[in-house]
């Protein structure tokens, strides 16, 4: 509290939409509006380009948590937001695709509002490849379109791997891979669009039973981590097919994994991630929407929002 109001814009999905019990984005918004920031909504689709100025049609809003009631939108305006934005967070959720791209490829124009996360960074940073800038901290890994070499990868694991798509969200399109599934053969034509796109393998971890460890970063500090439970019968740990959100506390692994990516995700200007760790090893690191914050905030008693919006302030107040 205590920084002068700024215009806040949020570029993402349809506010109607959204879980207000579950939604990360919401909580944000609330937060920022509890501190006296203007709070705008925009659609992804609205954002343009004049004389190489980047702009965006917007409507304020004025939120409560009350399920079915959550907003009261303005009239739409239109914004320039190299004057009349400070910061601008790009929270629409995956699939980065082709409208994604274009989106996050105007924010790139903005030279003084913030924008978070960075988006030269989210255009480059895919968030199963990012992570393997630190292969030595991930399960063996392989990025390919040749089910042959998938093959090949399964057999030196021992006849078992996870495949996921490297676009995917929610837990979308992951399989646990067995070499005496009679599916087998299917399911890799299938990631691969029958070896038109590349897929991610990696080690099938065990541990993932235990539980999927979703670690929330705000300029490479941690501030909060749920355990995600698969569901009996399920490999995905994701709270969207079913999962447990448990209470945890980071590790040993937990930190040094932390530590290691925290110089880099700085420089990147990813300022507000979400890391997956199962047993130990780093799995993917989550750039364009991360999620997590009101299921850590019903486990633990905080309010996360409030880190995340103190790190904006601390960087606003910087410029």
């Amino acid at each position: 509290m205590g920084s002068p109001a700024k215009n806040l814009v949020f570029v993402m999905d349809p506010l109607d939409s959204i879980d207000i019990e579950a939604d990360t984005t919401f909580v944000l918004m609330l937060e920022a509006q509890r501190r006296g920031h203007r709070v705008w909504v925009a659609d992804p689709g609205d954002l343009g380009v004049r004389e190489g100025r980047p702009f965006v049609t917007a409507q304020p809003v004025k939120l409560r948590r009350e399920v079915g009631n959550h907003a009261d939108l303005g009239e739409a305006v239109l914004l320039d937001l190299e004057e009349q934005a400070d910061a601008v967070f790009q929270r629409v959720d995956p699939p980065v695709d082709a409208a994604y791209v274009t989106a996050t490829q105007i924010l790139t124009l903005c030279s003084r509002a913030l924008v978070l996360n960075r988006p030269e960074s989210i255009l480059s940073a895919n968030e199963k490849l990012y992570a393997l800038n630190f292969a030595d901290l991930m399960p063996e890994t392989l990025v390919t379109r040749h089910i042959a070499d998938l093959r090949g990868f399964m057999e030196a694991l021992h006849g078992e791997m996870i495949v996921k798509p490297l676009d995917g969200r929610g837990g979308e399109g992951i399989f646990h891979c067995r070499a005496d599934d009679r599916n087998l053969q299917s399911i890799l034509e299938q990631s691969t669009d029958f070896e038109s796109r590349p897929t991610m393998a990696q080690r099938y971890l065990p541990d993932v039973r235990r539980g999927d460890k979703r670690i929330l970063l705000v300029e490479g500090e941690a501030i909060g981590a749920i355990l995600r439970v698969p569901a009996d019968g399920e490999t995905r740990a994701n709270l969207h097919v079913g999962g447990s959100a448990v209470a945890t506390k980071l590790d040993e692994n937990d930190q040094r994994i932390v530590e290691r990516l925290a110089p880099s995700l700085r420089r990147d200007g990813l300022f507000f991630v979400g890391i997956d760790v199962i047993g130990g090893f780093l799995t993917e690191v989550n750039v364009t929407s991360p999620t997590g914050i009101q299921e850590a905030n019903a486990l633990g008693g905080e309010r996360l929002e409030a880190r995340v919006l103190d790190g904006v302030e601390r960087l606003l107040d910087g410029k």
